[in-house]
């Protein structure tokens, strides 16, 4: 039997077929080709980070090096410091075991004097047992001798038992060579911030320098501090805790410099660090500098402050408490809710009755309240559902106020609204509070909590 021949329909059907086979692997090819030369493209790309970061490391590593020879050469060619002069007014310098120095610089302020309530204040926040592994050093810087005088007397009558305990040292530092800056007077001075940053930065070099041996780490306060029942405890379980550790500071407040701790070994470097930079540069943007020279780029920040600050020091200090019960990250402080910078603080989770207050140290007659929460741009990370509150009666070491009352409710992730007040109302506000209505799943990010008072017709800080 004979097949009969194709016909032009079969004829017509393979070659579809073998077209559509051919089709498919040329397509198939191209595609395999791109896949191939996305993933050469991404080995040469992974590659080619690889090498720069390997570059970058090598950079960093270089600079750190040459840093720190330039702290060595710095310490080596540091006249100022080399010739600085001490007199020891107060205690006794007989070898103890400390464990921390406690740092205070003080000098005559133009209006009144806070040192004596800061000692006070300080030993009354600490156990006998806590004073036991610390030594509170205090350095006098001004020229004034009547004022030098009286205020050792005072210490020394106050202080008595703590000088006896070795608790306690009181020092005169002045910084040798040529009429030293820090004993000029701010009219001497052809700016007053300028007089303000140099006699901060070299009545600090000169307490570094002193503490360098007393102990095997410093924290650094000043007169207008105030401390933390058991703030010695807090100090000390972290230091245990970070002991081993790589760190070249640790901060245990929000301050600007206050509530700093050092390693000992590290204030030498420090001291001379402060005093080789122009005479207009705030000594809280040296300290944010210097632990980045010793490879620690990022703060290490400790939970809530356990210091505030009191008294009225012009914006070198910050002018309020913030204080949360919102889940903080360790590079986070809820102070950032409250300084006008591009700093904000961010938590996870929120619940329903979380707060963030912010507790302003004198109670101010407040015009105007605006907060905002969520990013800037694409307004995502806003508080759902809260409400601001203001706080009147203020509580005890800066722990909140005894009463609110409703400001106004957070809509679409903000609030700016009037503060009124009864004609006949004296009492001025303490608090500012706001409050988490409603549990979100997600992250919270409040920006920027603002304040105007009465007293200025500018901005206050936050």
């Amino acid at each position: 039997l004979r097949r009969a021949a194709p016909g032009p329909r079969t004829v017509h059907g393979c070659l579809c077929k073998y077209l559509m086979v051919v089709v498919s692997l040329i397509l198939l090819g191209s595609f395999l080709q791109e896949r191939l030369e996305e993933q050469l493209m991404y080995s040469l790309l992974e590659e080619k980070k690889k090498i720069l970061w390997q570059l970058n490391q090598q950079q960093i590593s270089s600079e750190i090096k040459n840093h720190l020879q330039a702290f060595k050469d710095m310490q080596k060619t540091s006249p100022g410091l080399q010739r600085a002069k001490y007199k020891l007014l107060a205690g006794s310098l007989q070898p103890r075991s400390e464990l921390l120095t406690v740092g205070i610089s003080s000098a005559l302020h133009p209006h009144e004097s806070h040192l004596l309530d800061a000692l006070r204040a300080l030993f009354q926040a600490s156990s006998g047992p806590e004073l036991g592994c610390v030594v509170v050093l205090v350095s006098l810087s001004d020229s004034d001798p009547e004022w030098l005088s009286q205020t050792v007397a005072n210490i020394s009558d106050l202080f008595q038992a703590h000088i006896e305990a070795r608790q306690l040292l009181v020092v005169r530092a002045q910084l040798g060579g040529p009429p030293p800056l820090h004993t000029l007077r701010p009219e001497d001075l052809p700016s007053s911030c300028e007089a303000l940053y140099s006699v901060q930065k070299a009545d600090h070099a000169l307490l570094m320098n002193f503490a360098a041996n007393l102990s095997e780490y410093f924290l650094m306060l000043d007169d207008q501090v105030r401390c933390m029942p058991k703030f010695i405890s807090t100090i000390y379980w972290t230091l245990s805790a970070w002991k081993e550790l790589p760190w070249v500071t640790l901060e245990f407040s929000s301050l600007s410099f206050a509530g700093k701790v050092f390693r000992s070994s590290d204030l030498p470097r420090l001291a001379s660090f402060l005093l080789v930079f122009p005479k207009d540069t705030p000594m809280h943007v040296l300290l944010s500098e210097f632990p980045p020279l010793l490879a620690q780029s990022t703060p290490i920040r400790f939970g809530s402050s356990v210091f505030y600050h009191v008294g009225n020091r012009s914006g070198l200090e910050s002018a309020s408490s913030v204080r949360t019960d919102m889940v903080m990250l360790s590079d986070n402080i809820p102070q950032y809710a409250y300084t006008l910078n591009k700093e904000s603080f961010a938590t996870l989770n929120p619940v329903r009755g979380n707060y963030l207050t912010v507790i302003l140290e004198e109670p101010q007659k407040v015009t105007r309240v605006e907060v905002l929460t969520g990013s800037d741009k694409e307004g995502k990370h806003q508080l759902r559902r809260g409400q601001v509150e203001l706080g009147f009666g203020p509580l005890e070491d800066l722990q909140g106020c005894a009463r609110y009352t409703l400001l106004g409710p957070v809509v679409e992730g903000r609030l700016d609204q009037m503060v009124s007040y009864e004609e006949d109302s004296l009492e001025a506000l303490g608090c500012i509070r706001l409050l988490v209505l409603e549990a979100q799943e997600s992250w919270l990010l409040i920006r920027q909590i603002k304040v105007w008072t009465t007293e200025y017709d500018e901005e206050e800080e936050g």
